[in-house]
């Protein structure tokens, strides 16, 4: 006897109720995922207001929180929420911000690790972003007090305390103590 699990479409996770859980798409089966601890929420909000203070302010894009969905795949639909985001303003839609979840992936996507995060799930989670288009992905780690930078699959950079985050040429200008992430 066989079975069969009945895949869910992002119109359908866009219209589940708001609960305990926060919910993420992957080829089209529901992932919960418990809300984050108070320090996570903090380094989020420390990176996330001075980055989107410096794009609003230079008309670079748009900047997002956490909880935001991008759809990455569709048929079966994968709907990925980073704990930030950014989307340059060239590609922004004339049509203006979707109501819906953002069709495609970000420029930048920046994710801070939880304690029960596992180095293969980071390492997956990186890779998919890169494998669906964006072109930078920020691993922020509270416990190292580190940022990874990766481009690429086989391009990543550690930087520390003592070092300065730099937005490069996804984020022009931009940059930021990484001492200040962890304040």
């Amino acid at each position: 006897m066989s079975t069969t699990t009945r895949l869910m479409t992002a119109d359908e996770l866009l219209r589940l109720p708001r609960g305990r859980f926060r919910y993420e798409l992957v080829k089209g089966e529901l992932k919960a995922m418990s809300p984050a601890g108070s320090e996570h929420g903090v380094i989020i909000m420390n990176l996330a207001a001075p980055l989107a203070q410096y794009v609003k302010a230079n008309q670079l894009g748009i900047t997002f929180g956490a909880e935001t969905g991008f759809i990455v795949e569709e048929n079966p639909d994968t709907v990925l929420a980073p704990d930030i985001a950014f989307i340059a303003r060239e590609h922004i839609p004339s049509s203006g911000i979707p109501k819906k979840y953002w069709p495609g992936a970000p420029d930048l996507a920046v994710e801070v690790l939880s304690p029960s995060d596992t180095a293969y799930e980071v390492d997956e989670k990186v890779a998919k972003w890169l494998s669906v288009g964006v072109r930078m992905v920020w691993t922020v780690n509270p416990k190292r007090k580190s940022v990874t930078i990766n481009r690429s699959h086989s391009e990543a950079r550690i930087i520390f305390e003592n070092d300065e985050l730099d937005g490069e040429d996804i984020v022009p200008g931009f940059r930021c103590s990484v001492a200040e992430i962890f304040v």
